[in-house]
């Protein structure tokens, strides 16, 4: 943005092309990180919009002749609903109907260098601003192209829903003035934005764009694509994490089965590729394989518990204070998306061509060219839109295995990973704890410590190069790029004095990733948790401490809304309870009132191969997001969280028994069921508080987790520190490990949970 505009008036660019192109023009100066704080780090929200603002005004708007709009997102939809708030934000600012937008998502761009990665909540907060110029761009040039075909001034024309008008009965659409609004060469112009006030489209609530086609089978995923001879593939994987072949006893018998096409031993097992997946399945089945042992071999949750308890940070000196203590174990889950890992590869001498749901592209680019021995301009990756991510696709574990074994037998592959291979070989959020210390004295609080000790979390999807580019303007010195992403995504949001949050990590040999809110829902959990047990002490009632405490006014209008609209400290029945929770981050705030039904009835009873537990019955969610873009997808974004952090409290987890999980499918993977889901759920988005939207995606997570947890110890009148608190209790009979998938099912019966 130039420096001698305001804050709506910027610079944008007309490229040079047939019909209209328009771009914004950024040029950040050097300060465009702001300095730290002393109660708040830098959020890692602006460190990865500092990073994609050199190359935002590489992403263009294009108006077609036909009067549509048509935009390439640099980043990845896997369910979030982005294009859908993509299309709304040009569409306001452009004058055109949604309808006529069509969001498409880019392929991977090395030249957007960091602007093409998907994650941190951070696609609507550090793409809003670049959209919205290039957009205002366009319409400018629509507006002088016709005011030229008029004979008028710019001053007098108008334009709504895709048509310009003079105000005299003259009316031209935009796409027969798209062609005469192109430049032959690139010009600089001037654009002033909308001022919120005159949003007609934003904070609208819309449908999803693409939701007639989802719900009708139409949507096309990556293992829908009509690639060109590209047949199902799978692949026999080790009976422990990261197991490698040693032998192959019957490689020609497998080949020479029904539909098999070829097998052939992969760096991660041995491929399978087939006329059908039903025959891959089988194949795999009956592979007699030899494995080297993996690199998580005889370890269980014990000895990752032991491991994690020797690498835990101390806390500071004793205070001369009176403290609250509370230590808190959060175990390995699943990250598994509706969408099974998948990805199609041609790898042909010379190039490569793959197609996959990716949120880091050029990365992917990057490794693919490496392992495959090409240069980068001879990787094509094209990104299509995923079944859901919560993390898992920064990560391209399923395009290097079909790219791999593309090259190995010649042929396009279709590969696809089963059920079993997600929960066993693939990504998990990391098993942790958490020790938390309050100091006080009397009702003040003095000081806040925590020490949050973890398995590695694997960031090797591009964020640590962000890190590397920008680190010496960033407020932190000699950090590993996980304990950077940490001090950058923490914060405490109440007044507590001095705060210090560490983290320490170990065990690198578990196939870890940035799971949705990574860090945060076990760092929030163990302090709310603490936060309570600080209440009681205090007699004081949970919320109304929380709200004396808060430092913010948003947070505190977050948890005062659920509070009134939850009736909170309602009389309830024994074994019954309420709990509450904040928090906040990337620019966005919130809160969660929970109620749990803990009662021996509820708890005890019975769900076939599985713990019931406690029945969370009530939700009501607050939700501030500065500007919200789509209050109907915020919505679902929210109502999902809600159900990550119910599963993550109550449910979900794997055991790791011997090198491997006994968990293998969702029929013994316990995510938040219909018998779990409460009946009443209220999400409230409050006013906006900003002119620019904040991260939404991940923030429901961690104050739904907390809130549950807390509903759980008030209810129980024991403070819960295992988590999720089903955790000890293995309720299925675990699947084998060889053969490593199970059968496929004749038919569905019996088989539904």
């Amino acid at each position: 943005m130039d420096a001698d505009f305001g804050r709506r008036r910027f610079l944008g660019y007309v490229l040079a092309a047939p019909t209209l192109v328009a771009a914004a023009d950024f040029r950040p100066a050097a300060g465009a990180l702001p300095s730290p704080q002393p109660s708040k780090l830098l959020d890692l929200n602006a460190v990865l919009t500092a990073a994609a603002l050199p190359t935002s005004g590489l992403i263009t708007v294009d108006v077609n002749a036909d009067g549509t709009v048509s935009f390439a997102l640099p980043r990845a939809e896997v369910g979030q609903g982005i294009t859908t708030s993509t299309a709304m934000v040009i569409a306001e600012e452009l004058g055109v109907p949604v309808e006529r937008v069509r969001v498409t998502l880019a392929g991977a761009r090395p030249e957007l260098v960091f602007n093409q990665l998907t994650g941190a909540s951070n696609t609507t907060f550090s793409t809003f601003t670049p959209i919205r110029v290039a957009a205002a761009t366009a319409r400018l040039r629509l507006l002088e192209a016709a005011a030229a075909r008029f004979g008028t001034p710019v001053a007098g024309l108008s334009l709504r829903a895709g048509v310009i008008s003079d105000g005299g009965g003259r009316r031209v659409d935009i796409g027969a003035v798209a062609e005469r609004a192109a430049s032959s060469r690139t010009l600089q112009v001037p654009v002033t934005l909308s001022p919120p006030g005159q949003f007609t489209v934003i904070g609208t609530p819309r449908t999803r764009v693409d939701a007639r086609d989802a719900v009708t089978g139409r949507k096309a995923f990556t293992m829908d694509l009509p690639v060109d001879g590209a047949k199902p593939t799978m692949v026999c994987r080790p009976p422990t994490i990261n197991g490698t072949v040693r032998s192959v006893a019957n490689l020609a018998e497998v080949r020479a089965m029904p539909g098999v096409t070829d097998v052939v031993v992969i760096s991660t097992g041995v491929a399978v590729r087939a006329e059908t997946f039903g025959q891959c399945i089988d194949g795999v089945r009956a592979l007699r394989v030899s494995w080297k042992p993996g690199t998580a071999e005889g370890k269980s949750d014990d000895t990752v518990l032991r491991e994690l308890a020797l690498a835990e940070l101390p806390l500071g000196p004793p205070p001369l204070a009176s403290t609250v203590e509370g230590k808190f174990t959060f175990r390995f889950r699943g990250n598994s998306a509706l969408e099974t890992n998948c990805a199609i590869a041609d790898v042909r001498p010379g190039r490569a061509e793959v197609w996959s749901a990716l949120k880091s592209p050029i990365v992917a680019q990057e490794t693919l060219a490496a392992k495959l021995g090409l240069p980068v301009s001879a990787v094509t990756v094209h990104v299509v839109e995923g079944g859901g991510s919560f993390g898992r696709k920064l990560f391209f574990d399923a395009a290097l295995e079909a790219a791999e074994t593309s090259q190995l037998i010649g042929k396009p592959v279709k590969l696809m990973w089963h059920r079993a291979d997600d929960v066993r070989q693939g990504r998990v959020h990391p098993m942790a704890t958490s020790r938390v210390r309050i100091a006080h004295v009397g009702g003040t609080v003095l000081g806040y410590e925590q020490r949050h000790t973890s398995v590695a979390t694997d960031l090797g999807h591009g964020f640590g190069e962000i890190v590397t580019a920008l680190a010496a303007r960033l407020p932190v010195v000699d950090l590993a790029f996980s304990e950077v992403f940490f001090v950058l995504s923490q914060t405490v949001p109440y007044d507590f004095g001095a705060v210090s949050q560490l983290l320490s990590e170990t065990g690198k040999g578990f196939n870890t990733g940035s799971m949705r809110n990574v860090y945060s829902p076990d760092v929030t959990c163990a302090r709310e948790l603490v936060v309570d047990k600080l209440a009681a002490k205090l007699r004081r009632d949970p919320y109304e401490f929380r709200r004396d405490a808060l430092g913010d006014d948003r947070a505190r209008a977050a948890l005062t809304a659920v509070a009134e609209a939850g009736n909170w400290g309602r009389p309830m029945e024994t074994g019954t309870a309420q709990g509450i929770a904040v928090h906040s981050e990337y620019h966005s705030t919130s809160a969660a009132l929970v109620e749990i039904d803990c009662r021996p009835a509820t708890v005890n009873r019975p769900v076939r191969d599985g713990v019931a537990g406690p029945r969370v019955t009530k939700v009501v969610f607050a939700v501030d997001v500065g500007l919200t873009v789509n209050p109907r997808g915020l919505e679902a974004q929210v109502m999902g969280a809600v159900m990550d952090g119910i599963a993550q409290t109550l449910t979900s987890s794997l055991h790791l028994r011997d090198g491997a999980f006994l968990e293998a499918s969702w029929d013994n993977y316990f995510y938040t069921r219909q018998w779990n889901t409460p009946p009443e759920l209220e999400v409230i988005i409050l006013p906006d508080s900003s002119d620019q939207p904040g991260g939404a995606g991940e923030l429901g997570v961690a104050a739904s987790m907390a809130a549950v947890a807390c509903a759980y110890g008030r209810a129980t009148g024991v403070t819960p520190t295992e988590f999720p608190i089903n955790h000890g209790t293995v309720s299925f009979e675990p699947k084998p490990t060889v053969p490593p998938v199970p059968a496929s099912p004749v038919n569905g019966i019996g088989q539904a949970q």
